[in-house]
């Protein structure tokens, strides 16, 4: 077996699994792995949205389980592990994650979607070494990967659907249901490895292991068509002969010679005694198959756009404002209401159940609680005006994207020329109509983002703010409610000041949140300790840009005063895609990343300046000269 060689190389070292599941307790147990049981207080709150791909938030979990546990032992049991084991498995249905249900209801919804089709069961597992250092410091080298199973269900009745609810056995399963007990009546076939979907990819596992403890030769991998096969990092002395067989690398290096299918299919040869034209052989066929499919990300983003148009459309014509308030309609009740036919209604609504947006029982169709949260146009913390502003502006935009690169600007640019300042409303020579819809837009954009603003810095010791171009409030309702000492007074046009009324809480202190009309650009400064732009900065050109921070400057008093700037902030590299995408739709302005604004607010006189990514839609940066 894969796994007896290590063994040897596992014996007397602490080994733990940070797991309570006796599934996966019972699969390492059954291979002869000796360890000790650690659960995992990890809380696993990770945003699924950050992740492009399922399987990556699945490896994250499993990495901060096994990192916890690692930590946990260390500094409060007194007890370093050697190695410590995390895994976290999830079912994903068109990439929508499905993990353990919080009741019998949703255990059903969830048994439901998975009916009559096929799924993915991914599980993460981190591979954690850890040592501790003389000063009492842990040094860890973590190693994760991922395995896929491909399960589909049978075509079932919603009788026995319940059946198996009622037996208890959903309530502690992701997705719902245990294929290794009663669970496997629903399954029609599994493709991949079995006990991945049990909970624990024991063959990919031992090959990790392997890979590890026993390398291959440096002249077998040259044998096989890779030009960048790193070597493998150990972890303790190897004998002489283990020796020549491998080097030291970084940790991030051997993760991603552990990620590469080739090495794999290398080793598995390898140790079968394979001949290296057999190994080569293996290489190029897999090679071939890769290149016969057409990646998942381009897939994703050819029907990016079919996805965005479905979400704008559900809510143009109201269909989770239908929904709201926990309703649940059939579809020719919901076509009724939104006066529409009756098989495009059905398409829709299903469309938005693929997407995450709706949830599907017995024929009839309610909202998921994100829909309620955010999509419906009267809730709290509501972005409907922004979608809607999407759909009837942006799209157009977008739409002649290739044209607007080829011009050197955004089609739409020219319908906002020669405004004389930019606000959050980020229209002024406009109709009132179309204001009133930006406005809501960003309304809604700031409802969501204005807490991770307020709270990025303490912002304790300033008692009285200007938040310029704050269109209808939002982030100064926020500041206030959060800082008892602070005022906020919202500095914008006279035409944005007359249209807040409708936006603001039937009960509110104008003690502290007042609303001034003027021009930023123009008018003299307000007077404040704490100056704020939020979404301003990127939409001006250099000239108005420089002009507005000369006068902040002069403003700002030395070890007094601070200004606080709400933006999406590029990474260094400039690789995350939501700020590069919408500079695509921009005008004159642009986006820049950390480095970028430090450098451009020192030069204007601020001689801290502190960028936080928030994690939300727009980061935060707190200026300050001293």
């Amino acid at each position: 077996m894969l796994l007896n060689p290590v063994i040897s190389k596992l014996a007397g070292k602490r080994v733990v699994l940070a797991s309570a599941s006796p599934r996966r307790q019972d699969i390492l147990t059954n291979v002869g792995l000796r360890f000790e049981v650690v659960p995992s207080w990890f809380k696993e709150t990770l945003d699924k949205s950050s992740f492009s791909a399922p399987y990556q938030y699945a490896m994250e979990t499993a990495r901060q389980k096994a990192l916890e546990v690692a930590r946990r032992m260390h500094l409060k049991h007194r007890k370093t592990p050697d190695i410590v084991i995390g895994a976290d498995t999830i079912v994903t249905l068109e990439d929508l994650i499905l993990e353990k249900p919080v009741d019998k209801q949703d255990a059903y919804n969830m048994l439901s979607r998975l009916n009559g089709k096929e799924h993915s069961v991914y599980t993460g597992v981190a591979i954690v070494h850890c040592r501790s250092q003389e000063d009492n410091q842990l040094e860890t080298d973590v190693i994760d990967f991922y395995e896929e199973t491909k399960v589909k269900f049978a075509d079932l009745s919603e009788d026995l659907l319940w059946e198996y609810v009622h037996s208890g056995e959903p309530m502690d399963k992701a997705g719902g249901y245990g294929i290794q007990s009663l669970g496997g009546m629903l399954v029609e076939r599994v493709n991949g490895d079995f006990l991945n979907v049990v909970g624990f990819p024991l063959n990919h596992f031992c090959k990790q292991l392997t890979e590890i403890y026993y390398p291959p030769s440096k002249q077998s991998i040259h044998r096989v068509k890779n030009d960048s096969i790193p070597y493998v990092e150990t972890f303790e002395n190897l004998s002489d002969v283990e020796k020549d067989c491998c080097t030291h690398k970084k940790s991030n290096d051997l993760k991603k010679k552990l990620q590469k299918d080739e090495c794999s299919l290398t080793n598995d040869c390898l140790e079968q005694g394979q001949t290296d034209t057999a190994v080569l052989q293996n290489g190029i066929m897999e090679e071939s198959s890769k290149s016969a499919q057409l990646p998942s990300n381009i897939i994703q983003l050819l029907d990016g756009f079919k996805a965005s148009k479905t979400l704008f459309a559900a809510s143009k014509l109201k269909v989770f404002d239908k929904l709201k308030d926990k309703r649940a309609l059939k579809a020719i009740e919901i076509a009724n209401k939104i006066n529409a036919s009756l098989c495009g209604t059905e398409r829709l609504l299903d469309a938005c159940v693929a997407l995450g947006l709706l949830e599907k029982t017995h024929q009839v169709y309610s909202n998921t609680e994100l829909a309620n949260t955010y999509l419906v146009s009267d809730s709290e913390f509501s972005v409907h005006g922004f979608v809607i502003y999407s759909n009837d502006r942006l799209w157009t935009r977008y739409s002649n994207l290739e044209n607007a690169l080829k011009e050197g600007t955004c089609k739409n640019q020219k319908n906002l020329e020669n405004k004389p300042q930019a606000t959050n409303c980020g229209v002024c020579q406009c109709s009132s109509a179309l204001k009133q819809h930006f406005m809501e837009a960003m309304h809604g954009m700031m409802r969501v983002t204005s807490k991770a603003v307020a709270t990025a810095f303490d912002l304790s010791r300033y008692s009285c703010a200007c938040d310029l171009g704050g269109c209808t409030g939002a982030l100064a309702h926020d500041l206030v409610r959060i800082y008892p000492n602070m005022k906020v007074n919202i500095f914008d046009l006279p035409e944005v000041i007359e249209n807040v009324p409708p936006f603001q809480p039937v009960r509110f202190d104008s003690s502290r949140l007042t609303f001034t009309s003027g021009n930023f650009l123009e008018d003299s400064l307000p007077e404040a300790d704490l100056f704020i732009l939020s979404r301003v900065l990127h939409d001006l050109p250099d000239d108005r840009l420089t002009h507005l921070l000369r006068k902040l400057s002069e403003a700002c008093h030395p070890g007094q005063s601070a200004l606080l700037i709400a933006e999406i902030v590029l990474d260094e590299e400039k690789r995350e895609p939501r700020a590069l995408l919408q500079a695509l739709g921009m005008g004159e302005g642009r986006q820049r990343s950390g480095s970028e604004y430090k450098e451009l607010l020192q030069n204007h006189g601020f001689d801290s300046v502190v960028v936080k990514k928030t994690g939300n839609l727009l980061d935060a940066i707190l200026a300050v000269k001293l």
